[in-house]
């Protein structure tokens, strides 16, 4: 009896004018995903997994992000359970508000909190790092815990107050990193992850975090 493989998982890179598609499509496929870079949002709300990158201005991705409705895209693939991966700045947009040289910005509020400066002696935060992953986390399985991760960032999240609630539901794990001051480096919570540095970018540590990602799709 011939056996056949499973077909690749679909994964559509949102193409709203603020991130590095091309560098997400390459290391993506070679997570073993058919990828595509679209805007389109049939194409991107049917797709296994949407990943979200961003580099840039937070005010300035977030009005790309909606110059395709891609604000629409990512609520109603959360509201159907469907998975989302964010990076950098497509991290930061999930949060509910940035605040960059003074201007506060509203993000896309799927968790509460605030993007603000990164308080250290050396901004941006450019290079390699360790995190603090949580126990059990299914986004750093498989991976050393002194694996480093390329991060290029001037602001960061410093707080995490959401809680499930519910007993029954699992809690956000919350994955920590340090440069001059703590700050969220990654969270996974139900079908929305995301990521503060660029896996893209992370060699083989990267490498397989997106593989663990497209597992779970």
């Amino acid at each position: 009896m011939e056996l056949t493989s499973a077909p690749a998982k679909k994964v559509v890179v949102l193409d709203y004018g603020f991130g590095n598609v091309r560098s997400a499509e390459r290391a993506l496929a070679r997570a073993g995903a058919e990828v595509e870079i679209t805007r389109d949002y049939d194409r991107a709300m049917n797709a296994d997994g949407l990943l979200v990158p961003g580099v840039g201005a937070f005010a300035a991705c977030m009005e790309g992000l909606k110059s395709v409705r891609g604000d629409w895209i990512v609520g109603r693939r959360l509201a159907g359970g469907r998975p989302v991966m964010g990076i950098c700045v497509g991290m930061q947009i999930l949060f509910a508000r940035g605040i960059e040289h003074g201007v506060e910005a509203e993000g896309l509020d799927e968790w509460p909190g605030t993007v603000g400066p990164l308080k250290a002696d050396v901004v941006p935060h450019m290079g390699w790092n360790t995190v603090e992953a949580p126990p059990g986390s299914q986004l750093f399985a498989g991976l050393d815990a002194d694996a480093r991760y390329y991060f290029v960032h001037s602001y960061a999240v410093h707080d995490w107050s959401l809680e499930t609630g519910n007993p029954a539901m699992r809690a956000p794990m919350v994955t920590w990193a340090t440069h001059g001051e703590r700050f969220v480096a990654a969270v996974e919570n139900g079908a929305l992850w995301a990521t503060q540095f660029h896996p893209e970018k992370s060699g083989d540590a990267g490498s397989q975090l997106l593989t663990n990602w497209i597992e779970t799709l």
